[in-house]
């Protein structure tokens, strides 16, 4: 539950910058030490920079390039909205202790692979928006949450997350990355890894080679144009499955077959032209979104099981608004697992 919980409020997260009042809150979610209310030595701070206990604020400071003289205790550092163009080796030699880096919204291009080899404590590091490459090498192994969005990755090498046994959540969205870039053995021992975006890439279909215990996937606005049959064998898991605004036009049959535990799809702004087979088969599917494709017809049994079959969640949402089906000709019967008329959105089609 607490992993539903955690990815829950990570899908509605973006990669802009960080209000100042979102750090405290942010802090409590990620277990980072509470800011000591008792009597602190006075400590030096970076004349460009904000400093609380533990926290250091630099951002919008036009800095070009990492600071020194931030406290050694500092636990939190937004370095966001600046033009860092490079972080060399010991740019972070003196923080053990911290656990949140944001570089949001800079020039990076280049990282030092000793970068972070003092520090053995980060969670979250957050590098979106910037000019890096590749995904960087020898990052800490105690990450919890990386987002590197919005960058220049082509690809994704391998072995660059192994050892992060703790690594719950990657951002890959927004960079120039295609299947074949993300190698085979990318992904080695990566055993907590649960959620992965990689939206508004340049994907032409779906890897196979992702973690195999994956809860949500984010494929969205991408290239891919078919569903194969063993695009999903390795991902039994998943709870949330996006492929949106995709060119899909079609669905393999029994391509979705190994996703017994899937909750939500998201198949709408697409080019299919019938219901994908295999749907009235997933016993605790709940919503699946097809508007906006070529669908024409409904068959009675596209979406619940045939006969005396067990659904175990009725639906509570199926969207086919936008589709050239004639909906007047659709048997009621068709929608007899959906929990009530409010889960089902039909409407005109219109060229």
């Amino acid at each position: 539950m607490k992993v539903f919980t955690l990815l829950s409020i990570v899908s509605l997260c973006s990669t802009k910058p960080l209000l100042q009042d979102e750090v405290s809150p942010l802090m409590v979610k990620y277990d980072i030490p509470a800011i000591p209310t008792a009597h602190h030595p006075i400590f030096t701070c970076p004349l460009e920079c904000t400093c609380h206990i533990r926290v250091v604020q630099c951002s919008d400071a036009g800095l070009r390039s990492v600071p020194a003289q931030i406290p050694r205790s500092t636990v939190m550092l937004d370095l966001q909205n600046n033009k860092i163009s490079e972080i060399k080796e010991n740019d972070f030699k003196n923080l053990p202790s911290l656990y949140a880096l944001f570089l949001i919204n800079n020039q990076i291009h280049k990282m030092h692979p000793k970068a972070f080899k003092s520090i053995k404590h980060l969670k979250l590091l957050y590098l979106s928006w910037n000019l890096m490459p590749q995904v960087p090498t020898n990052l800490p192994k105690s990450l919890v949450e990386l987002r590197i969005d919005d960058n220049k990755i082509k690809k994704v090498q391998k072995d660059v997350f192994n050892g992060m046994k703790h690594l719950h959540v990657l951002e890959l969205s927004g960079n120039p990355l295609d299947t074949p870039g993300i190698e085979p053995e990318a992904f080695n021992g990566v055993p907590q890894l649960f959620y992965i975006r990689i939206s508004q890439a340049k994907l032409s279909s779906v890897p196979k080679n992702l973690p195999s215990n994956l809860y949500e996937l984010y494929l969205d606005s991408n290239k891919i144009s078919m569903v194969e049959l063993e695009d999903f064998r390795r991902y039994k898991h998943l709870y949330r499955l996006d492929l949106g605004y995709n060119q899909i036009k079609e669905v393999e049959n029994g391509s979705l077959a190994y996703l017994s535990n899937v909750r939500q799809i998201h198949l709408e702004n697409n080019k299919l032209k019938r219901v994908p087979p295999g749907l009235n088969e997933l016993k605790y599917l709940q919503v699946v979104y097809l508007h906006n494709n070529n669908i024409s017809s409904v068959d009675v049994n596209d979406f619940c099981p045939r006969g005396s079959g067990i659904k175990r969640a009725f639906y509570n949402g199926i969207s086919l608004f936008g589709n050239p089906v004639k909906y007047w000709e659709i048997q009621p019967a068709s929608f007899r697992c959906v929990s009530s008329a409010y889960g089902l959105h039909l409407g005109n089609f219109k060229k």
